[in-house]
């Protein structure tokens, strides 16, 4: 995507404009949806009770009024079985853009609309499972690599396929949890993919912040700097409430304990329905918890041992990198959508140079 540097500010802050507005449209869309229905889409079917009649009577049960008919007569008008307990988010989105578009063109496309929205979604985040694997695989390889270099060597097949495979397998694990829990999804994989989405922004500032201090640039050294702030406070105090916390809404391990206990002594807790369902909040909160307070110790040691490098570099006014060296690019080409005046008169320029070259080297 990248043809010189100058385009780097146009597709990096020009995709972070647009990822912005994908959460722009999911608050819209969400806030049209009736909230009846916003709630029986989104609460797990253990609350629900995965039919109408039961998720009618759930919505009551929260001050709303829904009635079994508007929640059957809503999947119908996207041609689907049923919306209750659609968690996760998706389904949302979807539906809130198919009544907007439904609305403002007409022509009773609903149903299109809401599919049309589900397979951008599904491209969406097919995008970013697709990078995060080969980055996890890249990840594991290294790591595995420092005990046995060989599979350090992302040529090597076995090592590249087998790291592939644990990490999808890893992803997947995670997301078959997040679809069967029984306090659904959205209130157990969600907050552990928020937080750790935003922990890897966090080292991605700090990758930031330590290139710059080892150029000599600390005067800019506090545009990424307060952006690393901001997020390590808000991603570690959510990691310590979900890990520390002793609201069982909140806190795994808290959660982990009020269902075991519940187990001890023979009962259900809501919204599981058997102990068997018991059972599976006990292993997910636990994995959950586990999980949640790895990634945030991990991102702890980055910061530590980059704070480590900053002092170093502060004091010496810069160090290596391992960069490749700056080299100046031949290329032309425009750094935004329209090319200036300046660069339209380089782009002509260059294309008279390269055709000056052809006709010289027709003639040889």
């Amino acid at each position: 995507m990248v043809a010189k540097e100058s385009q780097v500010r146009m597709i990096g802050y020009g995709g972070m404009l647009m990822e912005s507005f994908v959460a722009i449209s999911a608050l819209i869309a969400a806030s049209v949806i009736d909230q009846g229905l916003y709630f029986a889409m989104n609460s797990p079917a253990g609350s629900t009770g995965g039919t109408p009649q039961a998720a009618a009577e759930f919505v009551r049960g929260l001050g709303l009024t829904i009635s079994p008919a508007d929640l059957t007569a809503a999947a119908q008008s996207i041609e689907e079985e049923s919306l209750i307990s659609r968690t996760g988010g998706a389904p949302t989105l979807a539906f809130g853009i198919s009544s907007i578009f439904s609305t403002a063109f007409g022509g009773g496309l609903a149903a299109f609309w809401y599919h049309f929205a589900i397979m951008f979604e599904a491209l969406f985040i097919l995008t970013a499972v697709d990078a995060g694997t080969r980055v996890g695989r890249f990840m594991l390889q290294d790591t595995i690599g420092n005990v046995w270099p060989r599979y350090a060597d992302i040529s090597w097949k076995p090592a590249s396929w087998s790291a592939s495979a644990i990490v999808v397998a890893a992803w997947g694990y995670m997301l078959y949890v997040g679809v069967t829990d029984p306090l659904g999804g959205i209130n157990q994989l969600f907050p552990l993919f928020g937080i750790s989405n935003q922990l890897l922004a966090a080292i991605a500032l700090t990758l930031c912040v330590t290139l710059l201090l080892k150029h000599g640039k600390a005067k800019y050294a506090w545009i990424p700097g307060i952006a690393l702030a901001w997020d390590l406070t808000t991603t570690m105090t959510a990691s310590w409430q979900k890990v520390f916390s002793d609201d069982p809404k909140i806190g795994y391990f808290t959660q982990r304990s009020a269902y075991q206990d519940a187990i001890d002594a023979g009962e259900l807790l809501p919204p599981a329905t058997s102990q068997e369902q018991m059972e599976q909040i006990v292993t997910n909160s636990t994995v959950n918890g586990v999980l949640q307070a790895l990634f945030a110790l991990l991102v702890l040691v980055v910061v530590a041992n980059a704070v480590l490098i900053w002092v170093r570099a502060i004091k010496e006014g810069g160090l290596p990198t391992t960069e490749v060296p700056h080299e100046r690019s031949d290329i032309v080409a425009p750094s935004d959508f329209f090319a200036t005046k300046e660069e339209k008169a380089a782009l002509r320029e260059h294309e008279a140079s390269r055709g000056e070259l052809t006709g010289a080297g027709g003639r040889r």
